[in-house]
């Protein structure tokens, strides 16, 4: 791309927006992913910048193949995902580790220590050992884009994909970054022909026996260059302690231990090991600090050298300022006073517990209460209905990962489980990779019942479109797959299509369903997001205090908007209802499940 940049303005950006400015900086000319929390804001930020094809993919698999054939093609490309999607992903990456690239190419994998939206914590700086290749790991926004910038160059430099790796909290958190500022607008150059070369390119058994010596042979010069990697410095200071530490961890580390020495580490695959001798050479003890598995400081031991870390620091959940302090305490290290020690007279909040909860006129509320009722045993999927798991519904069983469901589901009946089953799998989950888990149920003749849950949007990480709503990442219309029309070619003889609203019409389908022999069954459940614009809102519920009883009835289907009221029943000895006019959307679930006919809308 050509431009011509004026001075430098400093933005206050996220981690994900810095990223996603790294990105165009570089000049990045496509850019693929899935959602995934901490990663989402990556694509959507970077869909802004003129000059760039952003694009959801139906999961991060796609979104990685469709990076690299930009990347075969001659453009700088970018995938972004958060760390599980690179388990999907995996399969490209291992083979993009052989064949190299031709453009830059960066895989963005947003690791989230401690869980908050995940169902692991795992440390993906092993998938670049695994596939020999380098892994960045930034402290800041700055960092963020600088290092976004500098994958891109190294990408080339030395023909390998490049990872990023962020943590929940760089990429959410939010500081000052140095921003170009365009003089004009950058204009895509043509894009050269394609190098035809089948040898790098297509890693058959006989072309990939010859692509090896070539990754070993990169690592070589890689292990080379990272001793002087710029992303890698030491800031000396007292030496009675010296800290070898990176990304976040740094931040907290540096202000634990301030005043000691640091080796700070940008570039944590390959590792220095010349340059950390050097380092433990000048100081009395040697700390690593990082977040989740012991990468570095294994490494560090097996350069033959004493090292305080994971005995003190943990290895599970994000590390935060009061446990780096509280490890580097218990490791009897001079730390620096606490800037602001808790006020010695400061109260203490109890505060209840708040479980996640279904959103009031959710469409996913009737279906876990259906199958509650119905006492069914309930293969989940990663979505906003995982929250099916906690009371009051308490109706899933198992849960693995995206997509994962219908197959959980088809093993158990395969196997000989007795018990009805039912898999519940959302709409932009079942494009993930729910398509060819119920491909095989209809190839092997499975009996599992599969509810598809429909809420026309990625509901889950924030409202992103997939290829069933018929808009992408950059507001263009487009063809809206039908999930119906999927299933019935798909071979599935037996599917309903139901008002996720409908209580009774749920129920009927759930158990027509589950009573149908020898073949598989779907039911698709219709039903916007309410954060979506073809959300309807309805009058609101209200509860006449006369005819209700305390019965308890309505809270089994979980809507923050039913409360208990102050006024006790005199025969239950139980409160009655009450609804919050303005949480409820008028869904009227609640209404169709009082047995008693205690409430109605109001429709002035």
């Amino acid at each position: 791309m050509k431009t011509t940049d004026a001075p430098a303005a400093k933005r206050l950006l996220s981690g994900n927006e810095a990223i996603a400015l790294g990105a165009w900086e570089a000049g990045v000319r496509y850019a693929a992913a899935y959602p995934g929390t901490p990663s989402t804001e990556i694509l959507p930020a970077l869909a802004q910048y003129a000059g760039v094809r952003a694009e959801w993919s139906s999961n991060e698999k796609v979104a990685l193949d469709t990076a690299i054939g930009a990347s075969f093609a001659g453009a700088r490309a970018l995938a972004a995902m958060k760390h599980v999607g690179v388990n999907v992903a995996s399969d490209s990456l291992m083979s993009l580790s052989y064949t190299g690239v031709r453009a830059g190419l960066v895989l963005v994998s947003a690791d989230d220590p401690g869980a908050f939206s995940s169902q692991n914590e795992q440390d993906n700086r092993h998938y670049a050992r695994f596939g020999k290749f380098p892994c960045l790991e930034p402290a800041d926004s700055q960092e963020a884009k600088d290092f976004t910038c500098f994958a891109f160059e190294l990408s080339e430099r030395f023909d390998t994909p490049v990872m990023l790796r962020p943590t929940t909290r760089i990429s959410h958190s939010k500081s000052a970054v140095e921003v170009l500022m365009p003089a004009g607008p950058r204009e895509p150059s043509p894009l050269p022909p394609f190098e035809r070369n089948p040898r790098k390119y297509v890693p058959i058994p006989a072309h990939a026996r010859l692509l090896h010596p070539q990754v070993e042979e990169r690592m070589c010069r890689l292990r080379e260059y990272v001793e002087t990697c710029p992303l890698n410095r030491v800031e000396w200071g007292d030496k009675r302690v010296g800290v070898i530490t990176n990304g976040i961890a740094y931040q907290y580390t540096r202000e634990v231990l301030a005043g000691f020495s640091f080796l700070k580490l940008g570039m944590t695959y390959p590792l220095p090991g010349g340059m950390i001798r050097d380092f433990a050479a000048e100081v009395e003890t040697l700390v690593v600090v990082e977040e989740l598995d012991p990468f570095i400081e294994e490494y560090v031991r097996a350069l033959g050298l004493e090292v305080i870390g994971e005995e003190f620091f943990p290895v599970t959940g994000e590390l935060t300022l009061a446990r780096v302090r509280e490890g580097a305490v218990k490791a009897g290290l001079p730390i620096s006073p606490s800037p602001t020690p808790p006020h010695p007279h400061a109260p203490t909040l109890s505060l209840p517990p708040r479980p996640p909860a279904l959103c009031p006129g959710c469409p996913h509320r009737s279906v876990y209460f259906n199958l509650r009722k119905l006492k069914l045993l309930v293969a989940g999927d990663i979505g906003c209905y995982s929250i099916g798991v906690l009371p009051p519904f308490e109706e899933m069983d198992m849960l693995i990962s995206m997509g994962a469901s219908i197959g959980l589901a088809h093993g158990a009946k395969q196997a000989g489980c007795p018990d009805k089953i039912v898999a519940t799998i959302g709409d932009s989950t079942f494009f993930h990779t729910g398509l060819p888990e119920l491909a095989n149920i209809v190839y092997n003749q499975g009996t599992a019942c599969t509810m598809i849950l429909d809420n026309g949007i990625t509901a889950m990480t924030g409202g992103q479109d997939h290829p069933g709503t018929g808009v992408t990442l950059q507001g263009e219309t487009t063809q809206a797959i039908d999930i119906e029309t999927v299933v019935r070619a798909m071979g599935v003889q037996d599917v309903w299509v139901v008002d996720a609203l409908d209580v009774k019409e749920m129920e009927q389908a759930i158990r027509e369903a589950i009573t149908i022999e020898g073949r598989p069954t779907v039911i698709v459940v219709k039903g916007h997001c309410v954060f979506t614009p073809q959300f309807q809102r309805r009058p609101v519920v209200m509860v006449d205090p006369e005819v209700c009883n305390g019965c308890g009835f309505c809270f089994r289907v979980g809507c923050p908007a039913i409360l208990k009221s102050e006024e006790i029943d005199a025969k239950t000895k139980r409160p009655k209802a009450e609804i919050d006019s303005l949480l409820c959307t008028g869904c009227t679930v609640c209404l169709q499940v009082c047995p008693r006919k205690a409430m109605h809308q109001n429709e002035q």
